[in-house]
């Protein structure tokens, strides 16, 4: 730390300081201040603060010396802190800190030995309180499991934090960053940094904003990284380019153990890619792609993959829109591994039926350990619809036949000549110029049914303009 980092976090400001003599007497808390002890007592039903003297003048200097910070960045003291500061789990959530309260925090944390694990999560922190906490955290060797999630950290706190990540000298191997308004600049921070950094072993960047180009940033981290066990980059919208990106790291990463990537709309070409990374991945035990967009055809393809994995042990695919088809083609996939490890897979959504119990209880007795985590027997298998004629293309071929315009055709309709069709008139045109399977047609027009079932933008488009003739 260089000289203006560290007289930042010393108690100074307009020549008010604590004095060396503070150091040996006795503290502010326990002695020179008893009203705010009995206070603390009353308000938190709490007797016994006492403490072994061999502790007693290591607490009193550290409790001093964070009243006196309070008192200069102008801060109200949390009586939680200074209650707890002797213990290793230290959970300040929720307390509103804001900048200058997690700065007067930091300033006692500094020398402190005991805490272990920081939870500082929605204290509106920003930018301002993680420089604070990162100048804090290169003089403090103890602190290993760190929270600063929901703290509007944006780009800049980013910034600062992979700054930290990038020396390699913090201790923290934890650490918690969901929720913090993280955008694609953001992930190239991290990229940068991790691709170098070795002492991080769990990341959890979820709830953020990283699109298509950030899981491409991390996607090529995950390539160099050789620090991280444990990701989470749920609830994030990688997408398919995204997800492609972050399983061709995947290929060739040798540490990490647990990936979640639910929420992230993956769809089947994120399946794909999945699956190809998974026939060679050799560490991945935990998988979580949850709520992907997934359908039968994605679950065909990440099979593939499970067809010659050995480590993966949990795949979490439940809420996604599969069928009985796409959990037969999974568990077809296991039958076919004799080398597979798999101990839980969840589709806990997908109704099964008598055929697909046949054949886990097969896949059971070659994988004793596997549970499987399904929805009520009772699903069936779904048959292909008989496809109608498409109704646009029909009234296309009508006008080609007839060598009409479009145009005239509405014209036709038109008996007043006010450019309005009611669309009960529409639907009777519709029914008595189109014969045989276009009448079937037509008649479900009239209903309302075939147009409003249409995903084609351009069937859809037709449809809009029909009603605003109509109206």
């Amino acid at each position: 730390m260089d000289d203006n980092e560290v007289s930042d976090l010393k108690v100074e400001d307009e020549g008010e300081k604590v004095s060396p003599e503070s150091e040996s007497e006795e503290s502010l808390f326990y002695d020179n201040d008893t009203n705010l002890l009995e206070k603390e007592k009353a308000e938190d039903s709490e007797t016994d603060l006492e403490i072994v003297e061999s502790e007693r003048l290591f607490t009193t200097g550290q409790a001093e010396l964070y009243l006196e910070a309070c008192k200069v960045v102008g801060v109200i003291p949390v009586s939680y802190f200074l209650r707890n500061m002797e213990e290793a789990y230290m959970n300040l959530n929720h307390h509103g800190l804001g900048p200058k309260g997690t700065k007067a925090i930091a300033i006692a944390l500094v020398s402190n030995t005991t805490v272990t694990h920081l939870e500082l999560e929605d204290n509106w922190i920003m930018a301002e309180g993680t420089m604070s906490l990162v100048q804090m955290l290169r003089e403090n060797c103890y602190i290993q499991e760190l929270n600063i999630s929901n703290n509007h950290l944006d780009t800049e706190g980013a910034k600062i934090i992979t700054g930290l990540l990038l020396e390699n000298l913090s201790s923290v191997w934890s650490l918690q960053l969901s929720g913090n308004n993280f955008r694609e600049e953001s992930a190239q921070y991290f990229s940068e940094a991790l691709m170098v950094n070795y002492r991080t072993k769990e990341l959890d960047l979820s709830h953020n904003e990283f699109s298509e180009k950030g899981g491409e940033f991390l996607g090529h981290m995950l390539a160099y990284n050789e620090g991280l066990t444990v990701l989470n980059l749920s609830w994030n919208h990688l997408r398919k380019k995204g997800a492609t990106a972050v399983s061709t790291g995947l290929r060739v990463n040798v540490t990490l153990k647990t990936l979640d990537l639910s929420w992230n709309g993956l769809g089947n070409e994120g399946a794909l890619a999945l699956g190809e990374a998974l026939k060679v991945n050799t560490t991945l035990v935990y998988l979580d792609i949850s709520s992907n967009h997934i359908y039968n055809d994605g679950a065909g393809k990440l099979s593939k993959g499970l067809e010659s994995n050995g480590t993966l042990k949990i795949l979490k695919l439940s809420f996604n829109p599969l069928t009985v088809e796409g959990a037969m083609a999974l568990i077809t996939s296991l039958k076919k591994n004799p080398k597979s490890r798999m101990e839980e897979l969840n589709i806990s959504n997908v109704m099964v039926n008598e055929g697909f119990l046949r054949l886990l209880g097969g896949v059971c007795h070659i994988h004793p350990q596997l549970h499987v985590v399904h929805g009520d027997v009772g699903g069936q298998i779904s048959k292909k619809p008989n496809l109608q004629p498409d109704p646009m293309v029909l009234i296309k071929n009508y006008l080609d036949e007839h060598k009409l315009k479009l145009w005239d055709f509405f014209k036709d309709m038109d008996k007043k000549g006010n450019m309005k069709i009611p669309v009960t008139d529409f639907q009777k045109a519709l029914t008595q110029s189109l014969t045989g399977s276009e009448a079937t047609i037509a008649a479900n027009l009239r209903r309302g049914e075939t147009l409003a079932e249409s995903t084609d933008p351009a069937q859809q488009d037709a449809k809009g303009k029909a009603g605003a003739v109509g109206r």
